[in-house]
Order: C-alpha cells, then sequence, then structure tokens
C-alpha cells in the first residue's frame, strides 16, 4: 500500500467562546448548538472535541452530534482530564463519581489524584459516553494530551500500555508535553517503538521552538495527527495571559506549505488528522481552511 491518506483538516472545538463572538465564521442564523455544527461540519471533515477533557458528556450529546453531522465525518475526543494525569474541577464531575469520592474529597474544588476504584470510573463512564459515536462510525482518535509534568519513566509508560484495557476497542493518539519524550535520539526511538508496539498514534507538533517540544512529523499507526498550537513565543511562557493570547496565530503560507510538503509525502496510512488550536477568534479557521485547501491540491 503507497497510495496517499486521506487529509482530515479541522479545529480543535467548533463552540470556542471568541469565534462564536467574533461574527467571521457562522452566519448570523446560526444560533444553536445543532446550527453551528451542522454550519462547521460543512466546512471541516472532522474535529476535535475539547469540551470531554473538562467534563464527562452523557450520552445524549453524541447522539446529537452524529444526528447533525455528515455519514463521513470523524471526531477526535480529548480525554477527560483525570485520564490524563491533570487535575479536574469537583462541580464538573458527574453525580455518580462524585459519590463515590472519599469524604475526604468531597469538598476539594479541584482533585487531581483520585483513587484508584474512582479513577476506573472515570475511564468507565468517559469510554461509555462515546458509544453513539462509535455505533454511527464517527469516532477517530482518542486525544491524550499529557501535562508538562508526566515525564518519560517506567510508571508512566506502565500507564499508557493499560489504556487498551481499560478503553476496549479505542483508537488512542498521544502527545507529549515534557522534552524528556524526545530530548535524545535514543529516547525518541525508544517513544516511538514503545507507541507503534501499542497502536497509538503520535501526535506531531507545530509550537514556537522555544517551547522545548520536537516538531518533527513522525507516524506510529496507520493515522498520523498533527496539532498546530501557533507560534506565539512571546506568550507561550506567560502565566497571567489567557488561552486565548497564548495561542493567538496566524500561520504564514510558507509555514503551512512546509507541513503541506511534509504531509504530501505521507504513504502507506489511512488518514492524516491536521487540527488547529481554536482559541482565538476566527486565527483556528483561517488557518485550517487554507491548509486544507493546500492539501486538497495534493489529493490524488
Amino acid at each position: 500500500m503507497t497510495s496517499a491518506p486521506q487529509f482530515l483538516v479541522g479545529t480543535a472545538s467548533w463552540t470556542d467562546p471568541t469565534l462564536v463572538k467574533s461574527d467571521l465564521f457562522y452566519p448570523p442564523g446560526a444560533t444553536t448548538a445543532a446550527e453551528r455544527l451542522a454550519f462547521y461540519a460543512s466546512h471541516f471533515p472532522t474535529v476535535e472535541v475539547d469540551s470531554s477533557y473538562y467534563a464527562i458528556l452523557s450520552e445524549g450529546v453524541a447522539r446529537l452530534w452524529v444526528e447533525r453531522t455528515p455519514p463521513d465525518f470523524i471526531f477526535n475526543v480529548k480525554a477527560f482530564a483525570w485520564l490524563t494525569q491533570h487535575p479536574a474541577e469537583a462541580g464538573r464531575l458527574p453525580a455518580a463519581i462524585k459519590n463515590a469520592l472519599p469524604a475526604e474529597l468531597k469538598s476539594a474544588p479541584r482533585i487531581k489524584n483520585p483513587p484508584a476504584e474512582v479513577l476506573s470510573l472515570a475511564f468507565q463512564m468517559f469510554w461509555s459516553s462515546l458509544k453513539p459515536l462509535r455505533d454511527g462510525g464517527k469516532m477517530g482518535r482518542v486525544l491524550f494530551q499529557l501535562p508538562p509534568y508526566v515525564t518519560w519513566r517506567q510508571s508512566n509508560l506502565d500507564y499508557l500500555a493499560a489504556l487498551p484495557q481499560r478503553l476496549p476497542g479505542s483508537e488512542i493518539a498521544v502527545e507529549f508535553r515534557h522534552p524528556s519524550w524526545m530530548d535524545t535520539a535514543r529516547r525518541r526511538t525508544d517513544t516511538l517503538r514503545f507507541l507503534r508496539d501499542y497502536g497509538f498514534a503520535y501526535v506531531s507538533l507545530d509550537a514556537p521552538t522555544q517551547s522545548g517540544l520536537a516538531p518533527f512529523l513522525a507516524t506510529t499507526a496507520d493515522d498520523a495527527y498533527i496539532r498546530f498550537h501557533g507560534r506565539n513565543a512571546e506568550n507561550w511562557f506567560k502565566h497571567n495571559v489567557s488561552a486565548a493570547e497564548r495561542f493567538k496565530y496566524l500561520y504564514a503560507e510558507r509555514e503551512l506549505a512546509e507541513w503541506a510538503g511534509r504531509l504530501k509525502e505521507l504513504s502507506g496510512l489511512r488518514r492524516a488528522f491536521a487540527i488547529f488550536n481554536n482559541c482565538y477568534s476566527n486565527f483556528g479557521i483561517m488557518n485550517a481552511t487554507t491548509m486544507r485547501e493546500m492539501l486538497a491540491r495534493h489529493q490524488p
């Protein structure tokens, strides 16, 4: 198999408040969740769900997504915060999980390390909530975006290795945020081999060079997955700026053309996802549109 992959370009979420408020993408008549998703899906073939990181959604929500999008539309879903070793807001936890918490955690506003049995329940509820997407053929990758404090070490490798058992039948993509996963040629080789062994897709990143994150394209599964965070070096490390300001970046065509050239060289894969951060006005939409048009000229 040497054919080019299917290029699927989209953004990380379609409901960002600054995008909706900008009036630069959605038409004036698209005022409901259903209308906005349908309009988005008429322009892009995929999206990365961001809300699933903050709260475990209901099956009903996923069922509506299936109904409101074309048959071949693909949802990649960001794993719930606990699943990636991030803290979660207690106020957004489902009642079943709140009830399972030990007494000393019930009043905590944020919880980082839930008991093992509560974490297992979160895995089960998260995966169950996505059943309509799986049944409808619209489930893409589950994105595990690891926090910067999760470093390369055996306990973290063991945690990742257990994911297929906790999310049976899932297709997983992993994004590393600490340089230790890729800081030497040997470590990079070991990390990529580990991902291949488990069928996990390596998430290639585009970010400021000062971030320390490795901006290279690698494939470890039958899908390529690239996330474009922008190159706003000035705001990347600031602590008192909003996500909108940190990721505010409109790519130059030459910057996107470099990535389009790399993607064009891929072969033997099923799909290549190119996902643009969507935190500032319509910048993500514009970046994704430019990339989509560049790749469309390369489709067989």
